[in-house]
């Protein structure tokens, strides 16, 4: 397996393909593709901003999306080498989420520590109403790099 620099509508048209449970992203900062020896793109990994706006300092990324075909090891590729990019650009740490009956094994494949729960919500208030296009309930965040809590995170 080898990374690839990978273009916004080529990881979002992946995205829209194959994941489980979530549409693409709405942010970008860059993304990483993986191919196969033959050349296939077998998954995508979408770099952004922090949706936690208390965590957004600068130099905190996090992994939007991660997709892929279900090639063995593919998942803590992306992740390795997200990381690996993200530092080399001067990011000091990085985060995601996953569902809690995902378990996390790519990550911990790839160095990242779980941080805790979140508890899961909308989106939507009366002031500004959305339309949840995502699981709302509890994920667990996962870190990487040099960690300094963020205002709100769990004690």
């Amino acid at each position: 397996m080898r990374a690839v620099p990978i273009k916004q509508a080529e990881a979002f048209a992946f995205v829209d393909a194959l994941h489980r449970h979530h549409k693409r992203p709405v942010g970008w900062l860059f993304g990483i593709g993986a191919r196969d020896a033959t050349g296939k793109l077998v998954g995508v990994c979408v770099v952004g901003r922090p949706s936690a706006r208390r965590c957004d300092d600068g130099y905190t990324v996090e992994i939007t999306r991660l997709c892929t075909d279900g090639t063995r090891n593919a998942c803590s590729f992306l992740y390795s080498a997200a990381w690996r990019a993200a530092r080399a650009i001067g990011y000091t740490r990085a985060c995601t989420f996953i569902l809690p009956e995902e378990g996390g094994a790519s990550l911990r494949a790839s160095g990242w520590k779980k941080h805790g729960e979140t508890r899961g919500e909308t989106w939507s208030r009366d002031s500004r109403p959305r339309e949840d296009k995502h699981p709302i309930g509890r994920k667990e965040r996962w870190c990487v790099g040099m960690w300094t809590a963020c205002a709100g995170d769990p004690a």
